[in-house]
């Protein structure tokens, strides 16, 4: 994993030297401080996946470039065999597949995400991200924090919201969740 970070914090550098913006430019943009930034430059913090969107966003670039260093090619349609999507490994606390990286011009990311569950206790991790999200249940029960207000989804359950307020999720019952999340 820290090698797969490390590839994309130096393709996350070269394009925003190749846009000629500062650190502190796509920093402020991002609503991040600039040190964090620059961690995330450096290959030094995880970056979640949708950080990574919305620094694909600013710099222009599809987020498979971002992931992979190769350009989405597909122009009508892509399909992401069972299993075959691009892992995303950017939060210890999710693993994110991604589900559409080779099709070109997406207006949102769908992700295959699991949620291992996590003895009782454990702090909630949150993160919030420009733009909305939608999540649905494929199994398991999963424990959704946004603003403040805590929901619990079952199997079939889907969630619609704003992402630009701060939300965690957790897996329930001792097992593993398994949710089809779009990043919009």
């Amino acid at each position: 994993m820290q090698e797969k970070l490390r590839e994309i914090a130096a393709r996350i550098r070269d394009l925003r030297e190749i846009s000629g913006l500062s650190a502190a430019d796509m920093a402020r943009g991002l609503g991040l401080e600039t040190a964090t930034y620059e961690r995330y430059e450096a290959g030094t913090e995880d970056i979640s996946a949708s950080m990574l969107f919305e620094i694909a966003s600013r710099l222009k670039v599809d987020l498979t470039v971002l992931l992979t260093g190769e350009s989405p090619r597909m122009k009508v349609f892509a399909v992401t065999r069972k299993g075959k999507g691009i892992a995303v490994e950017r939060r210890r606390e999710y693993r994110y597949e991604s589900l559409a990286a080779h099709l070109l011009h997406k207006k949102a990311e769908p992700f295959l995400v699991v949620v291992d569950p996590k003895p009782s206790g454990t702090p909630l991790s949150t993160n919030s991200h420009p733009g909305q999200e939608f999540d649905y249940v494929l199994e398991g029960t999963l424990r959704v924090v946004i603003h403040d207000n805590e929901i619990e989804l079952n199997e079939g359950d889907s969630l619609f919201f704003d992402s630009s307020y701060a939300h965690g999720m957790q897996a329930l019952g001792g097992k593993p969740c398994r949710f089809l999340a779009i990043i919009l």
